[in-house]
């Protein structure tokens, strides 16, 4: 049983209030999973840059000079931000491969968050409250965002075993359910040059995503195609650059709820998730249906797809 919660604002003039009302709405969550929490949040895009978001278990001592020890091996140079044990590195976005297999060499005990043009992951052992609060999730903007509070069920309670999993540019995944399939995939995935850090199942699901998208699959193809290749019970919500997608397997027998304004789209587990909401009383709310892709774009408006 864990907790999922995603935001997705159709308004500008919601964009600085992101990080409270999603971070609201995964507090409301943590009696569904009180192991570890984390939120995936899209802020601004500048252009020619991205982001690498990193994450030290020792962050006194590998983060005070680490921008110095980037900076003549990443071209362009890099700049750092520090919020806890993460940090997110802003540099050229031709250089994330460079930064990578630097941080590989002079910090090899650094952990990859995500990297993308927009997407920045925060991500812990402990309760959504106290995750927020060392992140300072409530300041944050952006244009949508989703979290998950965890119940562990497949892998270790760690930071790395945390969701939301970035397996792409810009792409990640919450997951409330169990997928039973994930280690003969993981096998497969690997074979296939896909690199997968943990034994989390739901990491093999991201990486599912990204893999079906690098053949040149839609994340709505890929998505379409889950429901043949995942074994197990799932409801997914994924993050991508231009919005979020949802899909529960064909006996969606995990909790989920939605609701829709002319202000935003939004997700939960429960729906006390998204009470607190602005104008939920006006809301559309409904009960996602089984085997189904929805998708809702900054750049082409909602989409639904039966299987």
């Amino acid at each position: 049983m864990c907790g999922i919660v995603g935001l997705f604002l159709k308004e500008e003039a919601f964009k600085p209030h992101l990080g409270a009302l999603l971070t609201d709405m995964l507090v409301t969550m943590t009696d569904r999973g009180p192991d570890s929490a984390g939120i995936a949040i899209y802020g601004d895009e500048a252009a020619g840059r991205s982001k690498l978001t990193i994450q030290s278990p020792n962050a006194s001592s590998d983060f005070p000079d680490l921008e110095a020890a980037l900076d003549p091996q990443v071209s362009g140079g890099v700049k750092m931000r520090t919020k806890d044990t993460h940090a997110v590195l802003d540099l050229r976005s031709d250089q994330i491969g460079a930064a990578r297999e630097a941080l590989r060499n002079i910090r090899p005990n650094v952990r990859m968050m995500s990297h993308g043009d927009t997407l920045e992951i925060y991500k812990e052992v402990g309760l959504p409250v106290s995750v927020a609060e060392r992140f300072d999730l409530r300041a944050m903007s952006g244009s949508h965002g989703i979290g998950h509070t965890r119940m562990a069920t497949e892998s270790a309670v760690t930071t790395m075993g945390a969701h939301p999993f970035n397996t792409g540019p810009d792409q990640c995944l919450v997951h409330n359910g169990s997928l039973s399939n994930h280690n003969s995939l993981r096998r497969k995935l690997r074979r296939n040059g896909v690199h997968i850090e943990t034994e989390n199942d739901t990491e093999v699901g991201a990486a599912y995503l990204t893999w079906k998208m690098q053949q040149g699959a839609s994340l709505g193809e890929a998505l379409q195609s889950s429901l043949q290749d995942l074994d197990g019970f799932f409801t997914f919500v994924v993050g991508t650059k231009d919005g979020f997608g949802v899909v529960r397997d064909p006996i969606a027998c995990k909790p989920a709820v939605m609701a829709e304004t002319e202000q935003f789209v939004a997700f939960g587990s429960e729906y006390r998730a998204l009470v607190g909401l602005p104008g939920i009383e006006n809301a559309r709310v409904w009960e996602p249906e089984p085997a189904t892709v929805y998708f809702w774009s900054h750049d082409r408006g909602p989409t639904a797809k039966a299987a």
